[in-house]
């Protein structure tokens, strides 16, 4: 089965609807210039009522990787997301820290697919990261732009990535296009943000459970 991330959480009816709806996991957006930014407190009271099965997932962009682990270890997150920006392999690099203990989160990085570098994600994909993402993001804005990336120049480069390490797509999705999704990348996983949203920040919840159903019809013709 698809594995799906239901991303910008700020709420715990939104979180709550999400759980219902057959969703794997839900993202909590630590980054204060995000429209969808939730304070850790807030977002602790939050994972405390989720069931333990639910992936909770916080994500990040410049944080230093002992703050990272610190907001992981306060909230009660089991992986975090981390986005590294256009050429910038000491960050990678920087990364392979949050997996020195088995208390450590689970790590998922975050490449924006319009500026793949072949070299940086091949070394990541050796590495011990739980998942690799590929978003339509930015440095300016990473995340929950709305916009899908060029899926053809993509899509051989994540059949590559797929042989070794579980690859998530993400940027733009909807629950009109995942399905068109799922046949093109055959990914390991989807997360949508905005494309569900009915306000950045307020999820629909009509939206959420339509995505997820989408994606499971999606799973039946593959």
């Amino acid at each position: 089965m698809t594995w799906i991330k239901i991303c910008g959480i700020t709420n715990l009816e939104d979180a709550l609807t999400a759980v219902d709806a057959g969703a794997d996991a839900l993202g909590f957006v630590f980054y204060e210039k995000s429209p969808r930014n939730i304070d850790p407190g807030k977002a602790r009271e939050i994972v405390q009522k989720l069931p333990a099965r639910i992936e909770k997932i916080g994500v990040f962009v410049d944080d230093p990787v002992e703050q990272i682990r610190e907001i992981a270890r306060q909230v009660g997150l089991t992986a975090v997301q981390v986005y590294v920006g256009d050429g910038e392999p000491k960050r990678g690099q920087e990364l392979l820290l949050l997996n020195e203990s088995e208390t450590d989160p689970k790590v998922i990085v975050v490449f924006p697919a319009e500026h793949l570098e072949e070299d940086l994600l091949v070394t990541a994909a050796k590495k011990t990261f739980y998942a690799l993402m590929l978003d339509s993001g930015s440095k300016t804005m990473p995340g929950g732009t709305g916009k899908t990336f060029q899926w053809n120049k993509a899509q051989a480069m994540v059949e590559f990535l797929s042989a070794t390490v579980p690859v998530i797509v993400a940027g733009g999705l909807t629950p009109l296009n995942v399905g068109e999704a799922i046949g093109f990348f055959q990914p390991w996983g989807v997360d949508v943000s905005s494309g569900v949203e009915a306000k950045p920040g307020k999820k629909d919840s009509e939206k959420v459970r339509a995505f997820i159903a989408a994606v499971r019809n999606a799973e039946k013709v593959k």
